[in-house]
This record gives C-alpha cells, sequence and structure tokens, in this order.
C-alpha cells in the first residue's frame, strides 16, 4: 500500500480535474466526457495516479512516469472495482491504449478486441467474451450467405422492418442483433419483443440480444453521447474490431445497414464499417431508407426518410394517425396499448428524442 490516499474528484473541483488533466495529458490520454466518477493520487499538488469510471467501464487510467513501479495503478484499479461493486456492478471492462493492455492483463482483465493504434477492450471475466460467442455459435448454420443487421429500434419502425426484409431475401439467414444496453427510450426488453413480433413468420431471421460487445457503453459510449467526430470514430473502431470476432464465429460474410441521413454519429459509424469490414472479408451494404409524405412540406409532395427519431417525437404529441403509416401493426398495436403507457409518459417530459 502507498503513502499516497486516493482522493475522489468532483466536478466542481476544477482543479482537481485540471491537475487530472495534466497527467492523463502527459501519457497521451484525453479525458473522457462521459464520467460519472473520477478518482486520483496526489503529490506535492499534483496528480500522480488517476482512473475514472462511467457505468461499468474503468476509463482514463494514468500513472505519472516517474511512479510506474509502485504499483500505484493497482490500488487505483482495486479501488475503482470497490466504487463498482458497491454499486452493484461487477462485470467491468477496461477501454486503454493498445500500449497498456499487457499491464492490464497482470490485474486480471482480459482482452476482448483491440483496434490497433486505437484502443484495446478489456474485460474482468476470463469466459465473459467466449461464454457470448458460445452461445451464439449455437445458432450458427453451414452453407448458405450469412449475413448481419444491428439495430437499436427505438421504437421498432417500418425502415427497420423494411431493412431486415431486404437482408432476408438475399441471405439464407440474417442474424438481428438487438441493442441491449438500456440507455433508450424504449427499454430493451420492449425494443427486442417489438422486433420479434414484426419479423414473426420470416424463417430466415435469428434474433439476439448484443449484450455488451455490440454498441455498448463499453464499446461504442460515442453512439449515446453524440461525441464530436474523433471520438466516435475511435470508438466505431473498436466496436467494428469486436463484431468481427463475432462474424468469424457466426460465418457472417456481409453486414447491412440503413443510411443515415440525419444522425452525424451513426454516419460516422457507417463509414468506418465501410473501410474496415471488407479488409475483414465482410461485405458492408447500405439500403436506402423508405420514405413517407412529409406533412412539413407546403405542397404535400415531399418525402420524409422514415426514422425512430420522427416516431418519438409524433408520440411526445401524441400524434397516432401520423404514426400508423411508420411503424408495423406490431408496433401501432403496442403503442397504442395500456403498456405503453409509462413510456409514453416518460417521452412527453423528455427533450431529447433526435437520435445525434
Amino acid at each position: 500500500m502507498s503513502t499516497y490516499p486516493i482522493v475522489r474528484i468532483f466536478a466542481s473541483d476544477k482543479q482537481g480535474l485540471a491537475a487530472v488533466d495534466e497527467l492523463l495529458a502527459s501519457e497521451g490520454i484525453r479525458r473522457d466526457a462521459h464520467l460519472d466518477y473520477t478518482c486520483a493520487m496526489f503529490k506535492d499538488g499534483l496528480a500522480i495516479a488517476t482512473g475514472s469510471c462511467y457505468g461499468n467501464t474503468l476509463r482514463c487510467m494514468a500513472v505519472a512516469a516517474e511512479y510506474q513501479g509502485e504499483h500505484l495503478m493497482n490500488e487505483v484499479v482495486t479501488h475503482l472495482m470497490d466504487v463498482e461493486s458497491n454499486r452493484g456492478i461487477y462485470h467491468l471492462f477496461i477501454y486503454t491504449k493498445c500500449t497498456s493492455a499487457k499491464y492490464f492483463a497482470n490485474l486480471g482483465f482480459y482482452e476482448v478486441a483491440r483496434a490497433q493504434g486505437v484502443a484495446t477492450l478489456m474485460e474482468n471475466r476470463h469466459n465473459g467474451f467466449s461464454s457470448y460467442l458460445a452461445s451464439l455459435s449455437k445458432t450458427r448454420t453451414t452453407g448458405g450467405h450469412i449475413s448481419a443487421i444491428v439495430m437499436n429500434a427505438n421504437p421498432f419502425t417500418n425502415g427497420h422492418l423494411h431493412l431486415i426484409k431486404t437482408a432476408a431475401s438475399t441471405s439464407d439467414i440474417v442474424h438481428v442483433f438487438v441493442l441491449s444496453e438500456d440507455a433508450s427510450v424504449f427499454p430493451f426488453s420492449v425494443r427486442k419483443k417489438l422486433v420479434i413480433e414484426g419479423v414473426a413468420g420470416m424463417n430466415n431471421i435469428i434474433v439476439h440480444d448484443s449484450g455488451p460487445y455490440i454498441i455498448s457503453s463499453a464499446t461504442f459510449p460515442s453512439y449515446f453521447f453524440g461525441d464530436n467526430a474523433s471520438v466516435a470514430k475511435g470508438h466505431a473502431k473498436l466496436d467494428i474490431a469486436v463484431f468481427c470476432h463475432i462474424a468469424k464465429i457466426l460465418g457472417i460474410t456481409e453486414r447491412f445497414c440503413g443510411e443515415e441521413p440525419t444522425s452525424s454519429v451513426t454516419a460516422i459509424y457507417n463509414a468506418v464499417m465501410a473501410d474496415t469490414l471488407p479488409r475483414a472479408g465482410i461485405k458492408f451494404t447500405v439500403i436506402p431508407r423508405i420514405t413517407t409524405p412529409s406533412s412539413k412540406t407546403t405542397t404535400g409532395l415531399g418525402q420524409e426518410p422514415i426514422s425512430a427519431s420522427t416516431v418519438r417525437q409524433l408520440l411526445k404529441v401524441r400524434d397516432f394517425k401520423a404514426i400508423k403509416p411508420l411503424v408495423p401493426p406490431t408496433t401501432y398495436a403496442y403503442l397504442t396499448s395500456p403498456a405503453a403507457i409509462p413510456i409514453l409518459e416518460r417521452i412527453k417530459s423528455r427533450s431529447d428524442l433526435i437520435h445525434h
């Protein structure tokens, strides 16, 4: 145990945060914009070790060069794991520089995937990712054309259904991954339910939970927070590196997505996929969004892309007439049912209904 106490740095502590930023910068790290706990060790007013959390991830970890032989990081990691344990969070991830991965391996973290020159994702479960891959492998089929789609479906719209039907028309099997992260207006259980109900009768669709391994706060936090382009690009590269492992297990050779006319973060993600996936032997196909006549135009002849953001905005004002042509009958039935009332009330008080 070192003689340097670990202290929490609150958002209001500008001096403490400045010291942390200086230490991180010296190690080539920029403090994440989305942290819910930060701590540091100090000597003579200078931060000599630091680490932070967000959700189930440990981030922004650094020790000053002259103190790196004193095992300070062990103490910081142990402290952060205690913080997470007190929150009831036990499955932890570290988002770290590739050059630091070996160090965290010595602290009991295991590599999930890495985007070379960008970052490495690690977790504190020896069989976490391997168990997830093993569960997916049970749905692997041999031969044929296997494709994949990843969607949030917040909620499931005719646009999502069109994307799945298009992929299904050229694929023997389509693996549809629904984001498990509960950071959306519609909870995961509802989103997955609406997807399953919406594709009922399509016999070449397999619906999966994404778990913490696809577009999650660990792999791609920018999806939920709208980070700047350079940060989002780095996150996207790591998330896609994880997906490539998943694709190998399932024999996926094509990934479909809808074109992105409104969300800048999703557009960045799609651009990184277009660059990265073909080099991994995975075809990347963008499907144009279907449209519906827009009430925003004066002529009535304009067309608006169908999007979940539009549906959420219409739900805010309870315009079910306008929603009906945008969603499958199964989604509409849910939205107009008593079960949806708590979500509709939550939407009514929200202002952040448009995805970044």
